[in-house]
């Protein structure tokens, strides 16, 4: 009962720091995204006329210069063709793994905030009204017009809640879109190292 008496303006505290600690994620995850920006197609077809000329180390090498998510895995299998298809293809699924998981580091702050700011937001208003009608109890009707203004300040959490929350989703769906699309990049280029290696002789890996 003391800490509802004592208000809901700790509340919108929290949601500042939170809606700080949100756009930080939100900078740093997009310098991320931006850095393994997908290059599929075009290194796709690099690969493709590399590997039908023989030349794996040059494969590799295009990989390398990508610099993004698409040429790391493909890095990783291209290094590993002397294993044969189907161990290339569990190394491409293991480094697929990790580099998503690089990706989606972080994410789940703003998927938590997205969904759980409005609800903080709320308690902080709960808490405003409670004080509201206990100021009410205490003052009579003298103080109906002080009680209104403290409703009208406690509604001032929930929008708050709302404000931390809707650019959080925005770009916690956005990053999970990105990072699908990028994820489908990688595997058409691991599909295409499989199957230039299904072509191959066994055990030539060229």
């Amino acid at each position: 009962m003391k800490m509802a008496l004592g208000g809901g303006d700790w509340v919108i505290l929290l949601l500042l720091l939170a809606s700080v600690g949100s756009v930080a994620v939100m900078f740093e995850r997009w310098r991320v995204f931006r850095a393994n920006r997908s290059q599929g197609d075009e290194l796709a077809t690099r690969l493709a006329e590399c590997l039908s000329a023989g030349n794996t180390a040059g494969a590799l090498e295009e990989c390398r210069k990508s610099g993004n998510l698409e040429g790391r895995v493909a890095a990783a299998g291209l290094g590993s063709f002397a294993m044969g298809r189907e161990a290339v293809g569990d190394i491409l699924a293991s480094a697929l793994i990790r580099e998503r998981n690089l990706l989606a580091r972080r994410l789940i702050v703003l998927g938590t905030l997205g969904n759980n700011a409005p609800f903080v937001g709320l308690f902080g208003t709960v808490l405003g009204i409670i004080k509201a009608f206990n100021d009410l109890a205490v003052t009579g009707s003298a103080g109906v017009s002080v009680v209104m203004a403290g409703i009208s300040s406690a509604l001032v959490a929930t929008a708050f809640g709302i404000m931390v929350a809707i650019p959080a989703v925005i770009t916690n769906n956005y990053f999970h879109t990105r990072m699908e699309e990028i994820e489908s990049a990688s595997e058409r280029i691991n599909l295409l190292l499989l199957a230039h290696l299904a072509s191959q002789k066994p055990g030539t890996g060229r």
